[in-house]
């Protein structure tokens, strides 16, 4: 299984961003799909996760500015993020808890794309 993301980059303070990720390969079902990030000198936290079943949770720092939704069909998850702030800078990875066919639950990770919030 592959997790790829793509749509980081460089943004001023108060712009917006939207990441996407997608998961190819061996999959039966993605049970969870999430974004966590790792901000510079700190540990990885999660930004925002979403289930199969559309529940979704947000970290309190971004709650009201970040919406996460995912498209089942397509393995995919995206992140909008509006009003982001210096503190969100940070290497954004995409999480992907798969279930092969063999009942096999595995969570997937990408190699993370870079979000620069600065003016």
């Amino acid at each position: 299984v592959q997790v790829v993301e793509s749509g980081g980059g460089l943004v001023q303070p108060g712009g917006s961003l939207r990441l996407s990720c997608a998961a190819s390969g061996s999959i039966y079902s993605i049970n969870f799909m999430g974004w966590y990030r790792r901000p510079p000198g700190k540990e990885r936290e999660l930004v925002a996760g979403i289930t199969n079943g559309g529940d979704t949770n947000y970290a309190d720092s971004v709650k009201g500015r970040c919406t996460i939704s995912r498209d089942n069909a397509k393995n995919t998850v995206t992140l909008q993020m509006n009003g982001l702030k210096d503190e969100d800078t940070a290497v954004y990875y995409c999480s992907a808890v798969v279930t092969n066919s063999a009942s096999v639950t595995i969570n997937y990770w990408g190699k993370g794309t870079l979000v620069t919030v600065s003016s």
